[in-house]
């Protein structure tokens, strides 16, 4: 049996691995960490969580993102079952202890009998064999020039941002209390995942001065590449409108002060549990290009957050992906060199699921095409499905950019009889999903 080639070890790469060698085809994960670091890694582990620690929306009726978690799940992925053993407490969101999960998703994939490591890192395209390229945002600069040389265009990119982390010891709960917004969740640790920390109008006034006068990392010369929407540094935030965070992380409905029930907090700072002990809380939304010594003195201006110690400050880096919808075909395979195929983040989807999700179904591919079968894409109705077929011809190539999961990207429901509420359009969008997803996995 001829043997799939894989580099990266993030999500897609993690996702790809099991995907096939639970095929019965032989793996290598080729991972350059920790022989060569990245400015966002910590560790050598896979599927390592750089930035949230959150895989987003559960509620898989309502939320195109709840609906890839469903799928993934039924086709036996090991990002979701592995994320359910480590869960935290986070209203109706998925979120797990970041360490112990990447340290699970790792012990899993080294034990398996036909998938071994190699930390040695790739930096040329190969010219044979079978291949998945799942190097993620963060592409060693040899690879990705390779890669350049082998599209004939230049990579698109994006800077993307990483939020700061506190030590929840440090969280003044006399100002500061703990409620999910609108009390979501079923147990009480789950209406209860979130700490928020109250702002008057003067306080919120004052905070978003500081941030706008905030010094920030200037990006070096020739990096002209925007941001991706869905992760915006929050003093870029600031800058479209100095109402615009009151609108965005920092909306106070659905949020009851515990100390001061009859006032209703102007703006209120979330921050969400990111380890199993609780010892440890991300800044919802705060991701920031903020200099290191701005960060402390502005965030330490939020009420319950002034003597905040910090484990670690937010960032920004540079996030590299390709043009898929050019350059792929339906197979994920690059078209020039068909023995290579992309997953993952580098294909232009945004997020820990969606790359994952990716991930998943390049191995399945992989794996049936080394057995000398073909597996056709999923239905473009299912969440797996929409994505592939955006990221490799759906999409508008002149100006494609990275995308979450959305039931935009779906084909439209019927909707005789008069416009639907979103809550019927939704289930209807899910319940036709899980059909078709579950006839493509027979």
């Amino acid at each position: 049996m001829e043997t799939l080639h894989i580099i990266g070890g993030g999500m897609a790469g993690a996702e790809a691995a099991w995907a096939a060698a639970n095929a019965g085809i032989p793996v290598v994960i080729h991972e350059m960490r920790p022989k060569v670091a990245t400015f966002a890694h910590r560790t050598g582990d896979f599927a390592e969580m750089v930035c949230s620690n959150s895989f987003r929306s559960d509620d898989h009726e309502q939320n195109a993102v709840g609906l890839l978690h469903w799928e993934m799940r039924s086709a036996g992925g090991i990002v979701m079952e592995t994320a359910e053993k480590h869960r935290l407490p986070a209203g109706g969101a998925l979120a797990v202890d970041r360490d112990p999960f990447a340290a699970a998703v790792t012990a899993r994939l080294k034990a398996h009998p036909l998938i071994s490591t190699s930390y040695e890192e790739v930096t040329e395209l190969p010219s044979s064999g079978h291949w998945i390229i799942a190097t993620g945002p963060l592409t060693s600069p040899a690879l990705a020039q390779s890669i350049r040389a082998a599209t004939g265009a230049e990579a698109l990119a994006f800077f993307d941002a990483i939020a700061p982390i506190v030590y929840a010891d440090s969280i003044d709960m006399e100002q500061a209390w703990m409620q999910s917004r609108y009390d979501k969740g079923e147990t009480e640790d789950e209406q209860k995942a979130y700490i928020n920390c109250p702002m008057t109008k003067d306080e919120y006034e004052a905070f978003i001065d500081a941030l706008l006068a905030a010094d920030k990392t200037e990006f070096h010369e020739g990096e002209t590449a925007g941001y991706f929407d869905g992760c915006l540094p929050i003093e870029v935030m600031a800058e479209r409108g100095r109402e615009t965070l009151r609108h965005g992380p920092m909306k106070p409905v659905g949020l009851t002060n515990a100390h001061k029930p009859d006032q209703k907090p102007y703006a209120v700072v979330q921050l969400r549990r990111d380890n199993k002990l609780g010892t440890l809380y991300n800044i919802v939304g705060f991701q920031t290009k903020m200099k290191y010594g701005a960060q402390t003195s502005v965030f330490r201006m939020i009420p319950g957050l002034q003597d905040a110690s910090f484990a670690r400050l937010g960032g920004i880096h540079r996030n590299t992906f390709i043009n898929s919808p050019t350059l792929l075909d339906h197979q994920m395979r690059l078209k020039t060199y068909p023995h290579i195929r992309f997953a993952g983040q580098i294909t232009g989807v945004e997020g820990y699921v969606e790359s994952a999700a990716m991930g998943l179904l390049a191995g399945r591919m992989a794996a049936a095409e080394i057995k000398g079968a073909t597996l056709p894409p999923p239905p473009p109705e299912t969440a797996m499905g929409a994505l592939v077929t955006h990221i490799t011809g759906g999409a508008e190539a002149k100006t494609f950019q990275p995308m979450n999961v959305n039931f935009g990207l779906f084909p439209p429901i019927d909707a005789k009889g008069g416009r639907r509420g979103r809550a019927v359009r939704y289930k209807a969008y899910t319940d036709r999903a899980k059909l078709a997803f579950a006839e493509w996995l027979l």
